[in-house]
């Protein structure tokens, strides 16, 4: 029931983003959904298929050295979690879900755990690594210049996604650092009073920087995973940063690869930090505002709702399915 609230509420802010969008020249809109090429748009879908099998095959190998799990069984658990994440605020309800299926699969809840902050902190490595690349190609070609709103916002963005990735690493491998920061907090709860169970609090900060710490520790075990889980989050993303040309291909216009590439990036910097399900408003907005400098017009439009429904509406309606069926793994 809390599941289908929240899934009302992004159908409704769904409905609300769509009209804003297509309110000033809907004919035309209208004309472009249904000009646009199928082949394209089986393509497009492809790509955002492969941004998911390359994710699974990551979190496929960090699981691999706790319990030998089939691919697909992992593959089904990453399109799960895409609905999870699609219907919480900055995406916050996929890795707890991700912990659960690999608790019904047989892993214990702390194996679980590790296992979702290792492939957390590896996919948070490609996704800087990304980030800095579009940043990058961007400073030499100066294909997105005129919009300094948009150039704070990805430059804000960019900055709370290396400082958290930076953050974990600091955190996951220095046990002296963990020392300092526990004892910074419980200074601040004792002169500040911010909790009132503070030995609770403190208990479970030690117990989650215990569980970082473990975690990044295990990892380092196995450094073959290390690289090829990086890798292949590398990859997923830049299948799914280049999902957009396919969709604008499908509408008779060409553009190019490297535009798309940094602008999708730099949407998805800002998404990350949008407080709405979805990253919803925020996401069509900055899509909006990135590629117009490269298509106008209605197919503008047209590119933006079905690039939408491809990388996200698509996946939501696939994760919610395949939950209902998610039975977990015999043990």
């Amino acid at each position: 029931m809390k599941n289908l609230r929240k899934a009302l509420l992004l159908l409704a802010i769904t409905l609300v983003v769509l009209y804003f969008v297509i309110k000033d020249d809907i004919p035309n809109i209208l004309d472009s959904l249904r000009s646009a090429n199928p082949l394209f748009l089986l393509m497009g879908m492809g790509f955002a298929f492969l941004y998911w099998l390359f994710k699974a095959l990551s979190l496929h190998g960090i699981v691999y050295n706790y319990k030998k799990l089939k691919r697909r069984f992992v593959l089904k658990q990453i399109i799960i979690e895409q609905f999870f994440n699609g219907v919480t605020p900055f995406a916050t309800g996929g890795q707890p879900m991700q912990v659960y299926m690999l608790k019904k699969s047989g892993i214990k809840i702390a194996h679980s755990t590790n296992i979702i902050v290792q492939h957390f902190l590896l996919y948070q490595m490609a996704l800087i690594t990304h980030g800095v690349i579009a940043v990058l190609l961007n400073f030499k070609y100066n294909y997105i210049v005129n919009n300094i709103i948009l150039r704070d916002l990805t430059i804000i963005g960019f900055t709370i996604n290396a400082l958290v990735g930076i953050g974990l690493l600091i955190v996951s491998f220095s046990e002296k650092f963990n020392t300092i920061v526990l004892n910074g907090l419980i200074w601040l709860f004792t002169k500040f009073k911010i909790f009132k169970n503070k030995e609770k609090t403190i208990e479970k900060l030690r117990n989650k920087l215990g569980e970082f710490h473990e975690s990044a520790l295990i990892l380092r075990q196995h450094k073959g995973t290390i690289f090829k889980g990086y890798l292949f989050n590398f990859i997923g993303l830049f299948c799914y940063y280049i999902t957009p040309l396919f969709v604008i291909y499908s509408l008779g216009l060409s553009i190019n690869p490297v535009i798309v590439y940094v602008c999708c990036s730099y949407v998805s910097i800002i998404g990350s930090f949008v407080p709405i399900p979805g990253g919803s408003g925020g996401i069509e907005y900055s899509f909006l505002q990135f590629f117009g400098g490269f298509i106008t017009g209605a197919a503008l439009s047209a590119t933006v709702i079905l690039w939408r429904s491809i990388t996200y509406y698509f996946a939501m309606i696939l994760g919610g399915i395949l939950f209902t069926t998610f039975k977990g793994v015999k043990k």
